[in-house]
């Protein structure tokens, strides 16, 4: 009954987007996010997908082609350039984000997320999210620079007003070797 990481992660996306929307994939890794935004958010809808290694838009663009999915933008950057991707009009309309913390899969250990870009990514997204959009966070931290970003990212959260945001976390407590959690982001109607 109770829904692991990853399948509560897009349950929870899903229900804060609709379709015709924009939606962002901070971390597209290798697509299976982005593949989920983009059925969300349907063929008028748009996924924005960052990473700053070529290695997972390679692999997220031939996961889109095998499904020949074409509502979303691959972006060779770090997601706290996501400001860049966004236009004025955008402020208030933008249905979320996820973003999966750590390294890429199969790759480098060395390439990591941090909690600087991370956040700055965040607040960029908190000031275009709409009411009732969510940012959701599945935190991988068992790795070298992993905790400090957890513990970053944790201080962050604590200091968002409750009266215009609820902040979650979720995750298993008796598992081994450092379990991921889900942190979610939910700005108030």
């Amino acid at each position: 009954m109770l829904k692991q990481i990853i399948s509560f992660a897009h349950e929870l996306i899903l229900q804060a987007v609709e379709p015709g929307e924009t939606i962002i994939d901070a971390t597209c890794g290798n697509g299976h996010d982005t593949v989920v935004l983009s059925k969300a958010v349907g063929v008028n809808g748009q996924v924005l997908a960052f990473d700053i290694q070529k290695q997972a838009l390679r692999n997220t663009k031939q996961l889109l082609d095998k499904q020949d999915i074409r509502n979303v933008t691959l972006i060779h950057a770090s997601h706290e350039n996501i400001r860049f991707y966004l236009h004025e009009e955008d402020h208030g309309t933008l249905s979320g984000a996820i973003f999966n913390l750590g390294y890429l899969p199969g790759s480098d250990k060395s390439v990591i997320t941090n909690a600087n870009s991370t956040i700055k990514a965040m607040d960029t997204i908190v000031d275009f999210l709409k009411p009732g959009g969510l940012i959701v966070l599945v935190v991988y931290h068992g790795h070298p620079g992993g905790d400090e970003e957890k513990e970053s990212l944790l201080k962050y959260l604590r200091t968002f007003n409750q009266k215009h945001f609820n902040v979650l976390k979720y995750g298993f407590i008796n598992q081994k070797n450092h379990p991921p959690f889900i942190l979610a982001v939910e700005k108030k109607k």
